[in-house]
This record gives structure tokens, C-alpha cells and sequence, in this order.
């Protein structure tokens, strides 16, 4: 499945919830967040139905996001139901990492290849500053929980906060090479501006090789993050959508209002 520039595009990013049980800064409001209701987010028959029609365009390869992911009432039974398809390579998620002792393991034995898991410091209560909700050591346990339950390379995400934890870097990457554990640092970005930035140890942010859509909880594939593009899958039909998502992908981003990281996982 190729676009205008020659990208084959082979991945998709599925937000299953717009939901999160941290307000980290960069992501979310405090407060005042309107969650979407119940009977617009897609089910998982319907995200299934999404990922298999993906399948015979060429879609290989799957990252569950959120919101958080794991808010999401039986997840595990998803992961099992995608992990059928002969044509998916690999599941991974990105998680904040809170539920993965309770569910890791359920996970990687439904299917789920990897994680990627949030990690901007490790200072308790700089953590606690940053996702305003969380607790460091919930992370930590996670973390530790990933690796038991082998859904390697576990990678981490560093979101580098101007002002906030650029000391807390080295500290962050130590911890990483004592665990062996692959590091990415992404700058903070700006949606509305479309200002976005390279990710270091990662391969996002490069538009010219961008083989990315992204299926938004309420049902529409998004063909670039910093774009106002979207195509929703239940009014036009789940491969028309795909085709205009594909036709339509631009060669680079300039900036959207239609959503937020914390509803397209980023």
C-alpha cells in the first residue's frame, strides 16, 4: 500500500481508549477533559474489522495506544483476536506501565510482542509533577513486570520537557543500560503548530519514511499525527477510508486541532 511519495505504508497505531489514569503535561489538561461516550468508541469486532480489511492492503505490523491502553476493559482479549491474523508480524503497546503486573503476562500469552513504556525521570517526586496522578514505583513494578513476562526489547519513552527533566536524562539512561533496556528521547512537540522533531533511537518524526496511519478510538484513520486529515471507517466504509487515508497522506505535517496525544497515542 503505497502513497503519493512512494511510502510503503505497513503500520498501524490503534488507540483503543482516549481514557488515562495519569494528566501527564505534555499530553492531557489537568482537568476539564470531555471523554468521548461509550457507543463512539470502536468496539473490538470493529477494530478487528479494521486490522483485518488493513491486512490485504498491506498492514504488517500493530501498536496499541491510548490514552492509556490497559484502562480498557479486557485487553488481553483484543491483543488475542488481532494476534490471530497470519498477516500481523508484531502487536506492541505503548503503556505508562501502572497495569502491566496485573497484566503482562495475560498479554504476551495472548499475543502482544513488545511494550513500550513512559518513563521522564526517576525522581519520585518530579514523576509525581509530570503525571499528576502517578507513582514513580508503580512504573518501576511495570516495568520489571514487562521483562518477566519476556515482551521484549522493552523500550522506554523519555519526553524531554524543556525547564523540567533535562538533568534527569543520564540518570534515566544509566537505568536503561543497567536493565538493558532500549531508550528513546522525544522532544516535546506542539500539535496545533505542527512542530515536531526526530525521535532519537526511534525512526518517528521522519517524514519521508513514515509508513504510519492512525485508527483514533471514535473510528477515524488519521494518515499523519500533525495533520487535520481523518477519515472515519463507520460512515465511509472501512476500505474507502483506508484509500482516501492512503491517497491523501501528506508528505509532511503542518499542525492540527482535531485531536491531542492523549486521544491518538501519539
Amino acid at each position: 500500500m503505497f502513497d503519493r511519495f512512494n511510502r510503503n505504508i505497513t503500520y498501524l497505531r490503534i488507540s483503543v481508549t482516549d481514557r488515562c489514569n495519569f494528566r501527564c503535561k505534555y499530553c492531557m489538561p489537568a482537568e476539564g477533559v470531555v471523554w468521548k461516550n461509550r457507543d463512539e468508541i470502536l468496539s473490538f469486532n470493529e477494530i478487528l474489522d479494521v486490522v483485518r480489511a488493513g491486512t490485504k492492503l498491506g498492514i504488517k505490523k500493530i501498536r496499541l495506544t491510548g490514552g492509556e491502553p490497559l484502562v480498557r476493559k479486557d485487553l488481553p482479549e483484543l491483543v488475542s483476536m488481532l494476534s490471530l491474523l497470519p498477516e500481523i508480524d508484531e502487536i506492541g503497546m505503548t503503556t505508562n506501565g501502572v497495569f502491566l503486573p496485573k497484566y503482562a503476562k495475560e498479554l504476551k500469552a495472548a499475543g502482544l510482542s513488545r511494550v513500550n513504556i513512559s518513563l521522564d525521570t526517576l525522581d519520585p517526586e518530579k514523576f509525581k509533577k509530570i503525571t499528576r496522578l502517578g507513582n514513580l514505583e508503580d512504573a518501576l513494578k511495570g516495568i520489571d513486570a514487562a521483562i518477566e513476562a519476556e515482551l521484549l526489547p522493552v523500550k522506554i519513552n523519555f519526553v524531554r520537557i524543556k525547564g523540567e527533566n533535562e538533568k534527569d536524562e543520564e540518570t534515566v539512561r544509566a537505568f536503561c543500560k543497567a536493565r538493558n533496556l532500549k531508550i528513546r528521547f522525544i522532544k516535546q512537540m506542539d500539535l496545533r503548530t505542527g512542530e515536531f522533531y526526530t525521535v532519537e533511537g526511534g525512526e518517528g518524526g521522519i517524514c519521508s519514511i513514515c509508513n504510519r496511519l492512525r485508527l483514533t478510538a471514535d473510528g477515524y484513520l488519521v494518515p499523519c499525527l500533525h495533520s487535520n486529515l481523518r477519515y472515519n471507517v463507520r460512515e465511509l466504509g472501512i476500505e474507502d477510508a483506508y484509500r482516501q487515508a492512503v491517497q491523501n497522506k501528506p508528505k509532511t505535517g503542518l499542525g492540527t486541532d482535531t485531536h491531542e496525544f492523549s486521544n491518538i497515542g501519539g
